[in-house]
C-alpha cells in the first residue's frame, strides 16, 4: 500500500529519533559520566502493613482504599475496583449474595490491603487454576462469625495450627484465610494456599526492594516487582527480536504508582534497567512506538481490522498522546494522567451556589 508523504515523513522522524538515541547511548557509554538517579514519582515511608508480607516476595502491591473513596462519584472508580460489575452480570449477583451473608462490602468496609505475588505463568488460564500464588493482608471492618459461616456453607474446612485457626475454601483458585486480629485478615490463594499462611518470622527485608518501595510508597496505590523472578514464558513473545529481548531482559524492576488528583489519577511507571545505555535505548524505542502507534490509529483500515470501537480508538489515541516518556541514569519513566474524558465521560462538575444579583 503506497504511503502518503505525511506518513513517510513521520517514519523518517521516528528512524532519526532512534538513531539519535543510539548515538547518545554510545556517547554516554564512553563518557562514563554518571547522572543522579531519577527521583521517585511518589516517595514516602512504606506502610506498616507491608511488614506482614514475606520479605522474599518478588512482587507486591498496596492500595489505600480509604484514601481512594473520594473517587466514588468518578468513572475512574471503576478502574480501581471501587464499584461493582455491571448490573445483571453473574459475578455481580454472586458478590451481592456474599455481601448479604457476610455483611462485608469492600467498597465500604475495606481500609487498606497489601498483596504479595509469586508469578509462575502469566496466562489467564493459569490465574484461574491457581498457578500464581498470592497472599493478601487487609485491614477493615469484618464480622468474623458471618464470614466463617459463609465459608463453611460453601465447603470451607476448619484447620487449627498452633494458636491460629484458619479456613480452607475450595474453588478456582483455592482460598485459605485466617484472622490476625479483629480488624485484620490474611487471605491466600493458589493450589496450596494454606502454606502461604505460615507467615515467617519477620526478617530484615531486601534493601533493594525496600528502596524501590520507598520511591512510590507516598501514593495510595502502588506496586513493585523484581523481574528476575518472572516466568520464562514472559519472554517468549520476544524470541524473534533478539535486540528487543535483550532490552526487555535488561529491566531489573518495575514500579507503578497512582495518585488521585481531583477527578483524575496520575500514573507513573518506572523501569529500572541494568545500565544507563539500555535505559536510553528503551526510552528512544518507546518514543518511536508512540509515533508508529499514532500513525496506525490514524488509519481507518487498522482500526477496522483490530475491530476497535470508536471509544476504544479514542482511548488509545489519548493514551499515546498524553503519555510522557523520560529517562535519567538507569531509569525510564512513563507518566500519564487518566481522566474521565479518556473514558468517554464528561468531567465531574461541582454545583456552585448562585450569588444574589446586585441591586
Amino acid at each position: 500500500m503506497p504511503l502518503s508523504s505525511t506518513k513517510r515523513a513521520l517514519i523518517a522522524v521516528a528512524v532519526m529519533t532512534c538513531i539519535a538515541g543510539v548515538a547518545c547511548a554510545i556517547y554516554l557509554r564512553h563518557s562514563r559520566q554518571p547522572l543522579p538517579a531519577l527521583p521517585g514519582a511518589n516517595s514516602g515511608p512504606a506502610p506498616g502493613i507491608l511488614d506482614e508480607l514475606p520479605p522474599d516476595a518478588p512482587a507486591i502491591a498496596y492500595i489505600d482504599v480509604a484514601a481512594l473513596r473520594k473517587l466514588q462519584d468518578s468513572p475512574l472508580a471503576g478502574l480501581l475496583g471501587l464499584t461493582g460489575t455491571a448490573p445483571g452480570q453473574t459475578t455481580d449477583r454472586d458478590y451481592a449474595q456474599f455481601v448479604r451473608e457476610t455483611g462485608f462490602d469492600y467498597t465500604r468496609d475495606l481500609d487498606q490491603a497489601a498483596i504479595a505475588f509469586w508469578p509462575s505463568d502469566l496466562s489467564p488460564t493459569a490465574n484461574a487454576a491457581g498457578d500464581n500464588p498470592s497472599l493478601a493482608v487487609a485491614d477493615g471492618r469484618f464480622d468474623q462469625h458471618k464470614i466463617i459461616a459463609y465459608a463453611v456453607r460453601v465447603g470451607g474446612k476448619k484447620e487449627t495450627v498452633g494458636a491460629q485457626t484458619r479456613y480452607i475454601v475450595p474453588g478456582k483458585p483455592n482460598v485459605a484465610f485466617e484472622f490476625l486480629s479483629p480488624t485484620r485478615i490474611a487471605i491466600a490463594s493458589g493450589k496450596s494456599p494454606a502454606n502461604l499462611l505460615n507467615l515467617p518470622a519477620r526478617r530484615a527485608p531486601d534493601p533493594a526492594m525496600q528502596a524501590r518501595i520507598k520511591r512510590v510508597a507516598g501514593a495510595p496505590l502502588f506496586g513493585v516487582a523484581r523481574t528476575d523472578r518472572l516466568p520464562a514464558s514472559f519472554y517468549a513473545d520476544f524470541k524473534n527480536s533478539p535486540q528487543l529481548e535483550h532490552l526487555v531482559r535488561s529491566i531489573q524492576a518495575l514500579s507503578l504508582s497512582g495518585q488521585p488528583q481531583g477527578d483524575q489519577i496520575g500514573l507513573a511507571l518506572d523501569t529500572e534497567c541494568d545500565s544507563m545505555t539500555n535505559a536510553i535505548e528503551i526510552s528512544t524505542l518507546l518514543d518511536g512506538f508512540r509515533l508508529v502507534g499514532s500513525m496506525s490509529l490514524a488509519d481507518p483500515n487498522v482500526r477496522r481490522q483490530a475491530q476497535m470501537t470508536p471509544q476504544q480508538a479514542a482511548f488509545l489515541e489519548a493514551l499515546i498522546k498524553e503519555a510522557k516518556v523520560s529517562h535519567q541514569d538507569r531509569w525510564v519513566r512513563i507518566s500519564l494522567d487518566i481522566t474521565p474524558a479518556m473514558l468517554g465521560e464528561p468531567p465531574r462538575r461541582h454545583a456552585q451556589r448562585a450569588e444574589p444579583s446586585p441591586r
